[in-house]
């Protein structure tokens, strides 16, 4: 006689969920929510079983219906994933299951993380080709009279309002002869 894998009448088999870790995938999820209402839900739900990190829910074709929920310890993940595994949400049954490997999250905390490398070789450096278009950055400008951290007298601001009175007549006199 073959032996079974069902359990004792009543109980729900729960499949291989992984090794665990701190990080939980959900999948089965409503894709017709609002990712930031998705988010907020399922920090409802799960924060009642450790301290969340990070909710980590994307609406791209890939990753639709799917979320991720990082905890602070893998026993608040475990608890939870055992407590709500098939707890419906949003008219589905949710289907949870360790992540398979550490969330950036959790690397960036243990000093782990590393930035993904998405500079190809054959695409050229952004920054070497902006000073070939647009050319230097201006120097910064300086007053030609003043010597720097001296303070101009009033003798000279009242010199320098006259110059630009006189110039602005200047082109007001211009303005009327060529008309």
């Amino acid at each position: 006689m073959a032996t079974s894998t069902r359990g004792a009448p009543g109980t729900v088999v729960v499949k291989k969920e992984g090794t665990p870790n701190r990080t939980l995938y959900i999948r089965n999820l409503n894709d017709k929510l609002p990712k930031e209402d998705l988010k907020r839900n399922l920090y409802m739900l799960f924060a009642t079983y450790g301290v969340i990190l990070d909710v980590v829910a994307l609406k791209t074709m890939k990753m639709r219906g799917q979320a991720h929920v990082v905890f602070r310890d893998i026993n608040s993940s475990t608890q939870a994933m055992r407590a709500l595994q098939n707890f419906t949400f949003f008219a589905k049954d949710m289907q949870i299951a360790y992540a398979k490997t550490k969330s950036d999250t959790v690397a960036k905390l243990d000093g782990s993380y590393k930035m993904p490398d998405t500079e190809r070789e054959d695409e050229p450096d952004q920054n070497s080709i902006q000073p070939a278009g647009f050319g230097a950055a201006p120097a910064k400008a300086v007053p030609v009279n003043a010597q720097p951290g001296q303070k101009r007298t009033r003798d000279e601001e009242e010199e320098e309002e006259e110059e630009d009175e006189d110039a602005e007549m200047e082109m007001d006199v211009s303005d009327e002869d060529s008309d």
